[in-house]
């Protein structure tokens, strides 16, 4: 104990000597003496520190602080070490510490130093929260302020005799660090709203801004201090009033858009109602100690209960004006009180008394109404303000702003109680109200349903609404049911029966009620009774004008002195004078009626008998004037109500049908018509013919056919069903009712026409699909009857010509023809009636002619006969107006003519000067541009573009000019500006396929090959399908076949390409190119007796073409084809075909050396040597192999490719003698690549080591030696191949053909570990791969150990489809024995992604019976 006292000793005196290195030994010798030692411990970090070892000053003083943790030497130290070490974050943690210990110790001092310490770091270095933390624990709720509290009072005359004056003053007078505290808590809270919100909002389904609003806020504001600290304020007894005032008006802010923040939902509802009731606390203090705080006195009365604004406290009301003078709101109740004329003074002043009204209360100059409006627009989401607006109108009898007024104010409601949580069924009574007397007479009856929904929901709630009990009146008298109006309106006059406004007008309405159901005694009486209460009213004319009217002609004229205005008397006046007076007086009554109209558009009386009269006089003019000022007085389409308010019913319920027919020029007015005549046929027809018009083809049928049930006899109404469905592309629906009107209207020009372009059109839309059979069958049809309607009447030739011409030339694109007699017949009635020549064409295209029927008909004829037909045309035009049609139609056929005969370049000037005549005749036509463009697209390419550009200045958005435009860019090599346009193309007509393998040709122009891929595999899903785009996509998907590995899911990758040569060999069945692509593409998938078919239809059309222009190019196709169609006919062991095919290959083959000619060469031979190797000539085939060898030349690859094969098919014999000959045939040639290098090599060993990279002769002698278990041979074979680098080999061997052949050679030997660590080494070097993954678990399940197997398919998830079968069958055969469900799912879905694979269903075969 005396040794660490001394030591402790020397350690302090060295540590105020500073020298530190002392007083870390002494502190360590004291530590290794005795470890937990305190002092020593602290000693030892603070040498450690001064020496700068501050790692292990760190470690001691934290060692220290675990030793004692309730001394504060320690803390002290590593406070000061965290300081120098500007490790602020634990600088402050450890203050806090110190603040824990000086706490518990009752050191008041210590604590406060260390709290400025603290609060000094935070204001320079921490964040506002941070600072908001650390004055917070000097509030009264901290723990830290018991002990603080206890520091005497501050003495400000001597702030430096105390080193903790800030805290001294902020404990003793804490309101200015509350209010401080509280500032910078507000800040906090907006700045934490308003980055949550701007980053929320940017996410994906963000909801509305005020909602994101409402959520981030409830989030803040529910765990806020805020409502704490402003508590603290006001219950501080230094408070002043004006900041208790302050702060009560941020306190009702805050809670009130926490209120709102909250849901409306159940699960909210106690907290929502807990804080509705704080609110309202808050709001009736305010407004008893009349504090003027505006949003609290507006609560206060948007919250108040009542259905009136007149229901509002007045007291309250003319406090708040008084308090808020300049206030909108103020405004607004001002000007209602003074137009309602209802006092600004509650109080009764004495007689005498000479006191001043309040200067708020003063009545303005300006008008009420004006006033309200003016308020109205600075407030318009107020609820107040809505409603004063809404009982405004109603006053005013404005009832179309009233039931927008109305509207707004439910909106405003519903929003209201939704964010507040409380309930003003009062408040909607009254909206509902409003709505509902303004509906009844807006444009009666034309909205009485929906308003006797809203009265029926108010009079449930409040059975004595005078406004709904009058409405319901109005709408049964305007439905009359005179019985129920009179007992409703009896019914209001007695709640008021001293009422001068509605009271009264009650009782008159029950008296005219009363009138009409013949209690005229009882009516008159009480009619007369009100005429004489209201002429002791003023400002009631019309009132009395009403009463009188109904007494007979004296009382129409007094009725009518009484209030000239009134339209209903005139009305009246008038029918008295047409009807009644005798004699009758017609211009009297028209004069009547003419002044009722003028007065009041809504008498619809006098507004029928005045068009009646007008169209008597055939002034039609008139007639349409009146029809739609009764339209208009009715309210028109939307019933007076905007924005489609209204419901589809009563916005098309005619209150006057005749006003609509007469002015039934649309589709609309025909609808609404025949609301009022459902059975009037004609308006059925001419409703179908507008929608027609309109684009609405559905629609328009259904008219048409119900307008065809109405009258089955009119041929109208199927003519039109036939336009219609001609438009909407139903081409064969047109064409049975065209030919339906024929069965009675045989001669018909009109129905001929339609139905011939309707095939025209017919055969289009099947050539474009592909369906080329019924494509001919409709062209034909459309020429016959094109000649049928030339025999029935020669005034539309010019027309049907056209069509004609139309369905010839869309036959020509055919090389030939599956209905050949069915077009011969067509034709030969055309050529019949066409001239023998004419002179356009003369010189260039001989006269049409068909061919003797032992000759096919070609497409080339066919184009001969459309041009003469195109030609005859322009003779007709001759006595007619000349169209450009014909010449362009002209032009564009002998363009096609020139490139499918390859006439003479003199024929070129004649097409450019038809289409030039053709711009003449219409220059403003695009087509005719693009069809200029494209006769100069090969020979002029300014032309050309200045073509397509003027076709795209007519036409902005003619796709096909783009899309022109941008292949000749291409075609010159300028990529970018065909980009440009291409993209622009797609832009316009996302499915147009030109543009897309436009832009797929720049993009193999530009290196771009994948893009390119994806673009072509696009384009050939798109409709109308280019059949030049299948090919290139074939070509190309055939192509990368061809570079990829030969395996099934390879394979997969044809049958796009088999689809789409199917399909373009379909549209192009004369094209050689295609049909030997689609050949090889069937061979690749198998389906080589399809490809035997193609390819001999290739060889005959290579021949037929090599005979007329002995091209050389063509010769070598025709080889080509020969020694394909000589390979795939071994595959069908075809042997005798083979051979002579090779013979015919061998034939063609020219005597030269290149590359090409050596390959063809070496691979006719060879595959000569197969068919009679297989035909049991085996002298002449080793003969043939022989010469295939020696074929090969120098050309390494080439030889050791046929080297192999000869090896492999010496081999298949399966004689001994000829394997052992195979085997020494593959040594002999690697042998001889480099003798000399191998010469003391075993002969196995040479093979290999000569050309370590020829896959093939690897695989070829390690299966040899795995057949004959010749353990060396197959170790010689692969040890080279296995010694490569992982990425090399597997460069070499893509398929992994090297990891099979080791597997099943280890297998066939018995040794199942050597295969599965084969196999796991597969897995290891590519553990995505799924074939290796397949392998080995396949070992599993045939070791029985299927846990294992599970795990290993269990990470498969991610496989490719073409992988899938083969996993699900494993895991299915590995289920089976525990779990025969699951394993049967796994079973099933593998075969039904495969059904071809016979793997899968042997493992659904295995589930089933372990299942059994």
């Amino acid at each position: 104990m005396s040794f660490a006292k001394s030591k402790l000793k020397a350690a302090r005196e060295a540590l105020g000597k500073k020298d530190y290195a002392a007083a870390s030994d002494a502190a360590s010798q004291v530590l290794d003496y005795e470890p937990d030692n305190y002092n020593a411990t602290v000693f030892l970090a603070l040498s450690l520190l001064e020496l700068g070892q501050n790692e292990r000053s760190e470690q001691a003083y934290i060692r220290a602080t675990t030793l004692n943790p309730e001394n504060p030497l320690a803390w002290q130290g590593i406070s000061k070490y965290y300081e120098r070490r500007e490790e602020w974050e634990k600088y402050a943690d450890s203050l806090l510490q110190l603040m824990e210990l000086y706490k518990t110790l009752g050191d008041p001092v210590k604590c406060a130093e260390t709290w400025q310490k603290l609060l000094e770091l935070r204001r320079e270095r921490g964040t506002r929260l941070q600072v908001i933390e650390t004055m917070s624990l000097l509030l009264p709720q901290s723990p830290m302020h018991a002990v603080l509290s206890s520091l005497p009072l501050p003495d400000l005359t001597s702030p430096t005799s105390t080193t903790t004056l800030v805290t001294q003053t902020a404990i003793h007078h804490s309101l200015p660090h509350i209010e401080e505290i509280v500032q910078l808590v507000e800040v906090q809270e907006e700045e934490t709203l308003r980055k949550e919100v701007d980053k929320r909002r940017t996410r994906l389904g963000a909801p509305s801004l005020e909602i994101l609003k409402n959520e981030v806020g409830r989030e803040i504001w529910g765990p806020s201090r805020l409502p704490s600290l402003y508590e603290e304020i006001l219950n501080h007894p230094s408070t002043p009033d004006d900041l208790r005032r302050i702060t009560d008006s941020k306190m009702l802010r805050y809670k009130q858009r926490y209120l709102k923040a909250i849901p409306d939902t159940v699960d909210f509802f106690q907290e929502k109602s807990n804080l509705l009731s704080q609110v309202d606390e808050l709001v009736k203090g305010v407004v008893i100690l009349k504090i003027p705080d505006e949003l609290a006195w507006t609560t206060y009365l948007e919250s108040t209960d009542c259905e009136t604004v007149a229901g509002y406290n007045h007291e309250i009301v003319e406090q708040f004006i008084e308090l808020f003078p300049t206030s909108p709101t103020s405004s607004l109740l001002k000007g209602y009180l003074l137009y309602m004329n209802i006092p600004l003074s509650g109080g009764e002043a004495d007689s005498d008394s000479e006191a001043e009204e309040s200067p708020a209360l003063k009545a303005a100059d300006e008008d009420p109404f004006d006033t309200i409006l003016n308020a109205f627009a600075a407030i318009p989401n107020s609820d107040i303000a809505n409603r004063v607006l809404a009982e405004l109108y109603v006053t005013e009898l404005d009832y179309e702003n009233a039931i927008k007024a109305a509207q707004s104010g439910l909106e405003l409601l519903n929003r209201l109680e939704k964010s507040t949580g409380r309930k003003l069924p009062s408040v909607r009574i009254g909206y509902k109200g409003i709505l509902a007397t303004s509906l009844v007479h807006l444009f009666p009856p034309k909205h009485h349903p929906r308003a006797l929904r809203l009265i029926d929901d108010v009079l449930a709630q409040s059975p004595n609404n005078v406004g709904c009990l009058m409405g319901r009146a109005f709408v049964l008298e305007a439905a009359k049911k005179w019985d129920e109006a009179a007992a409703f309106f009896e019914r209001v006059d007695e709640l008021l029966p001293d009422d001068v406004s509605d009271g009264l007008r009650a009782r008159e309405e029950n008296a005219w009620c009363r009138c009409q159901i013949n209690d005229m005694d009882n009516g008159v009486a009480i009619l007369q009774s009100i005429v004489t209460i209201l002429q002791d009213l003023d400002e009631r004319g019309e009132d009395v004008s009403r009463c009188k009217r109904d007494e007979g002609y004296n009382f129409f004229i007094s009725s009518l002195k009484a209030n000239p205005s009134y339209a209903p008397a005139f009305t009246s006046l008038g029918i008295y004078y047409a009807e009644v007076a005798s004699p009758p007086d017609a211009n009297r009554a028209s004069k009547c009626f003419q002044k009722a109209f003028e007065l009041d558009p809504r008498e619809a009386e006098a507004a029928r008998r005045l068009a009646e009269g007008f169209a008597e006089d055939r002034e039609w003019d008139l007639v349409e004037v009146v029809a739609r000022r009764t339209i208009e007085g009715e309210g028109g389409l939307e019933g007076g109500i905007g924005g489609g308010s209204a419901s589809a019913t009563s916005r098309y319920l005619p209150t006057n049908a005749w006003a609509w027919k007469a002015v039934g020029v649309v589709e609309l007015a025909f609808q609404i018509a025949l609301r009022a005549e459902p059975e009037d046929a004609p308006s059925w027809v001419r409703l179908g013919e507008a929608y027609s018009k309109a684009g609405r083809h559905v629609a328009a049928v259904k008219a048409l056919e119900r307008a065809q049930e109405l009258d089955s006899n009119d041929w109208v109404c199927p003519y039109l069903i036939g336009n219609v469905k001609h438009q909407m592309g139903n081409y064969q629906d047109a064409i049975h009712a065209f030919e339906s009107i024929l069965v009675n209207r045989p001669s018909d020009v009109g129905v001929l026409v339609s139905l011939g372009q309707a095939y025209l059109d017919q055969g289009r839309s099947e050539s474009s699909e592909g369906f080329q059979a019924r494509a001919e069958q409709s062209f034909s049809m459309c020429i016959s009857v094109g000649l049928k309607t030339i025999e029935a009447s020669a005034g539309f030739r010019s027309v049907v010509w056209k069509t004609i011409g139309d369905a010839i030339f869309a036959l020509s694109t055919r090389p030939t023809y599956t209905e050949e007699a069915t077009v011969r017949d067509a034709l030969k009635g055309v050529v019949a009636l066409l001239p023998a020549e004419n002179h356009h064409l003369s010189g260039i295209v001989p006269p049409a002619a068909l061919p003797e029927d032992d000759t096919p008909l070609s497409g080339l004829k066919v184009l001969e006969i459309a041009l003469a037909a195109y030609g005859y045309r322009t003779s007709l035009s001759e006595s007619t107006t000349t169209s450009g049609s014909i010449w362009f139609d002209l032009g564009i056929a002998l363009h096609s003519w020139v490139i499918k005969s390859s006439a003479a370049p003199s024929a070129q000037a004649r097409i450019i000067a038809f289409l030039t005549q053709g711009l003449r005749e219409d220059p403003g036509n695009s087509l005719y541009w693009m069809g200029l463009g494209d006769a100069y697209f090969l020979s002029n390419a300014k032309s050309a573009q200045h073509a397509y550009i003027k076709a795209i200045e007519f036409d902005s958005k003619n796709v096909t000019a783009w899309s022109s435009l941008g292949l000749l860019y291409l075609h010159h090599d300028d990529t970018e500006l065909a980009n440009e346009a291409l993209y622009r193309a797609q832009t316009l007509d996302p499915d147009y396929a030109v543009a897309w393998i436009g832009q797929a040709l720049v993009a193999t122009r530009n290196g771009h090959n994948i893009e390119a891929a994806a673009m072509f595999e696009h384009a050939i899903g798109l409709a109308p399908n280019v059949p030049e785009g299948d090919l290139e996509f074939a070509s190309r998907s055939f192509h990368k076949y061809r570079s990829l590995s030969q395996n099934g899911s390879m394979m997969d990758m044809l049958l796009p390409a088999f689809f789409a040569l199917g399909r373009y060999c379909g549209r192009r069945p004369d094209d050689a190119t295609g049909l030997h692509l689609y050949a090889l593409v069937c061979e690749g998938l198998g389906h080589l007796e399809t490809a035997e078919i193609q390819l001999m239809r290739t060889i005959t059309i290579l021949e037929a073409a090599y005979e007329i222009s002995e091209d050389p190019v063509v010769e070598r196709q025709f080889t080509i084809a020969n020694s394909n169609l000589a390979r795939i006919r071994l595959g069908l062991r075809d042997f005798e075909g083979a051979a002579q095919s090779f013979e015919s290959a061998l034939g063609l083959l020219p005597d030269d050396e290149k590359a090409e000619t050596k390959i063809l060469r070496a691979q006719a031979l060879f595959g000569s040597g197969l068919a009679s190797f297989l035909q049991g000539d085996l002298e002449g085939a080793l003969a043939n192999f022989e010469a295939a060898l020696e074929s090969s030349g120098d050309d390494k690859m080439l030889r050791g490719q046929v080297t192999v094969l000869l090896a492999q098919t010496m081999w298949a014999t399966q004689n001994d003698e000829f394997k052992e000959s195979s085997k020494a045939l593959l040594l002999e040639w690697v042998f001889r690549a480099d003798s000399a290098m191998y010469a003391d090599r075993p002969a196995h060993i040479h093979s290999i080591a000569a050309d370590p990279e020829n896959l093939t002769a690897i695989n070829a002698l390690a299966g040899m030696g795995v057949l004959t278990d010749d353990e060396s041979l197959v170790d010689a074979a692969l040890s080279e191949l296995l010694a490569l680098p992982i990425e090399q080999r597997h460069e070499l061997d893509p398929g992994r053909n090297v990891d099979h052949l080791l597997t099943q050679y280890h297998l066939g030997q018995q040794d199942t570990q050597k295969a599965v660590s084969v196999a796991q080494g597969a897995l290891f070097a590519e553990p995505s791969r799924s074939e290796a993954r397949a392998s080995l678990a396949t070992l599993m399940l045939q070791q029985e150990k299927l846990d294992s197997a599970l795990a290993l398919l269990a990470g498969s998830k991610g496989s490719s489809i073409s992988d899938l079968p083969t996993l699900l069958s494993l895991r299915a055969i590995a289920r089976s024995r525990n779990d025969t469900q699951a394993a049967m799912r796994e079973a099933q879905r593998a075969v039904m992604l495969v059904p071809s694979d016979a793997g899968s269903w042997q493992a659904l075969a295995l589930v089933r019976s372990r299942a059994a």
